[in-house]
């Protein structure tokens, strides 16, 4: 059997799944903070922060103002207080720790040199040792940032600095080493996983690759609500072959149910459990790289929206802005937003708006309060408009 859904039935089912239209709760505890992780299973990590570092966004968005120090100390704050971890998923993410079993089978293929970049994958086999030695340096030592390696070079001066950040992304890849702390910089602090993680986690039993593959293609689904095969493989950026294998399986098992929506020419999968609300109401203003719209073929699946992210533009090429926000207004994104934080003189900069042809009449009032709430969040003392 297949669900047929229309396109508004299927933008309901993937925003109740991302956690819109429950409405903002009138303070965001940290484990209301925590729920919010899990739904998603991650949050991309981005080194911009022309605005907000971008795994701050996404909780904002959906439930509101918050103390960012919630999110620091479930990340990087002591081991007892410890929710999260750093790890190679989408992106660079931020994910709830009960995920770190399931990636495990990532780390032992870096670890084998199977996987990533190539001029890591030496740090496997060619110059193995010369990573040893950074490792046996951090063991010694403790928590070491790649700064912290003498002008550049381990004590034995045989590498460049860019030698030396390659083998420590090449030991968290591989998962011999982890993110203690970020400093001010935003600059990674590295240590052994086992004095990280916390040790009940670290003793989670590790599944196969196929059980692994299997439940985070199902947390994908629950991510998503409703998608294709390869926004299901796109979530935790897994192998073709490995995802739809994991896909027959789930739907063998029944979570996920075969879906057609209209006007998608790929045929859809729909968790068992998704909300199937009437309606969504809210708004929110959106990161680039938020799960919602980070893939932006699917966003233009759900929304009819063609989004691209213009950083990489050179400015006189691009179209909407540098940093630009798509804001979502109950069930549809209307408008796009350029914003900037002005820390010096305590202002949030809205640089361009450029409304939809259909945005309603009351999407500016709408707006201007989200920017209002963005800029008090932010510690900015106003809202201040450059067109």
């Amino acid at each position: 059997m297949t669900e047929t859904l229309s396109i508004p039935q299927a933008r309901r089912i993937a925003l109740a799944a991302q956690g819109f239209g429950e409405g903002r709760p009138a303070q965001v505890t940290r484990q209301r903070l925590l729920r919010n992780l899990d739904r998603l299973s991650l949050h991309q990590i981005d080194s911009v922060n022309v605005l907000a570092r971008a795994h701050y966004l996404p909780t904002f968005s959906r439930l509101g103002a918050y103390d960012r120090a919630l999110l620091d100390r479930s990340a990087w704050g002591p081991r007892p207080q410890r929710r999260m971890f750093e790890y190679w998923a989408h992106e660079a993410s931020l994910l709830p720790l009960n995920l770190h079993p399931l990636l495990r089978w990532r780390m032992a293929r870096a670890d084998r040199g199977e996987i990533g970049w190539a001029h890591l994958r030496r740090f496997a086999t060619d110059h193995r040792s010369e990573a040893e030695a950074v490792l046996a340096r951090i063991q010694a030592e403790g928590p070491l940032a790649a700064s912290d390696f003498e002008e550049g070079r381990s004590r034995s001066g045989w590498w460049e600095w860019g030698d030396t950040k390659r083998a420590l992304e090449w030991l968290f890849w591989a998962g011999h080493i982890t993110t203690r702390a970020r400093r001010g910089s935003f600059e990674r602090v590295y240590d052994l996983t086992e004095r990280v993680i916390p040790a009940d986690i670290m003793a989670l039993p590790t599944p196969d690759e196929a059980e692994a593959h299997r439940k985070l293609v199902e947390r994908a689904a629950m991510a998503h609500g409703v998608a294709t095969v390869s926004d299901l493989r796109d979530y935790f950026r897994l192998a073709p072959d490995a995802a739809r294998t994991a896909i027959a399986q789930l739907a063998e098992e029944g979570l996920l149910i075969a879906a057609k929506v209209d006007g998608w020419k790929q045929p859809a999968w729909l968790h068992r459990d998704s909300r199937r609300p009437r309606r969504i109401r809210g708004q929110a203003l959106l990161a680039p790289f938020d799960p919602l719209i980070w893939e932006r073929g699917r966003t233009e699946r759900l929304f009819g929206f063609r989004y691209r992210i213009e950083i990489y533009t050179p400015a006189e090429k691009r179209v909407h802005g540098y940093y630009v926000l798509p804001f979502l207004m109950d069930e549809h994104l209307v408008a796009r937003v350029d914003l900037k934080a002005d820390r010096q003189r305590s202002r949030l900069l809205v640089q361009q708006v450029g409304f939809e042809p259909d945005a309603p009449a009351d999407a500016g009032e709408r707006l201007d309060a989200e920017l209002e709430l963005m800029a008090s969040w932010l510690d900015l003392e106003a809202v201040e408009r450059r067109s």
